[in-house]
């Protein structure tokens, strides 16, 4: 397996930290909807703690992730792809990116205007960015939550793409973000 991107498909640092990413993102969006919902108790906390941490975690792998594309370009699409769906695939995977960044940072400013601490996997603290302010805490919730709806919604016309390339166009799009199989295997 390589490391790196070739022009049949991505490197395994590309997939593991896709993967990482998707992963994280799941989890983010059921910790989200669980500790909202979850009765005021040490729990609750424990949950929103989870929540940050992990925030703060994928907002790191999707930097990484950025680097690792500068030096990393992405393997084309199939040849004959119309121009639409070129376009289409780059916007959204652009604005996938500015989610996975604005949706931490919001979720951190959150915190910062409620002016409670952030501590990171319960050992890294971070400063508030912001004094205690009530109505910008609820101007970035109202954010975060906006946000959350459009990154869902990628999220679906991403996969559905995916789907799509792998089961109608049986092109291999998906295949190549899969780990390779070992011929013979």
């Amino acid at each position: 397996m390589q490391w790196r991107n070739t022009p049949q498909r991505w490197g395994m640092i590309a997939q593991l930290l896709h993967w990482l990413i998707a992963l994280a993102v799941f989890a983010q969006i059921a910790l989200g909807w669980i500790m909202i919902y979850w009765r005021l108790s040490p729990t609750k906390f424990q949950l929103y703690s989870l929540h940050k941490s992990l925030g703060v975690t994928l907002l790191l792998l999707v930097v990484i992730r950025l680097l690792w594309r500068l030096g990393n370009p992405a393997p084309p699409l199939p040849a004959g792809t119309p121009s639409w769906e070129r376009r289409t695939a780059f916007l959204t995977h652009e604005l996938l990116y500015v989610l996975l960044i604005a949706l931490p940072v919001s979720g951190y400013l959150i915190n910062s205007a409620t002016n409670f601490p952030l501590v990171v996997w319960g050992v890294l603290p971070l400063p508030n960015i912001t004094g205690e302010n009530k109505a910008l805490e609820e101007l970035a919730e109202a954010l975060h939550l906006a946000l959350f709806w459009l990154l869902a919604l990628l999220l679906l016309l991403h996969i559905a793409a995916a789907l799509r390339h792998h089961w109608l166009l049986q092109d291999d799009v998906l295949r190549r973000m899969l780990p390779a199989r070992r011929r013979g295997h």
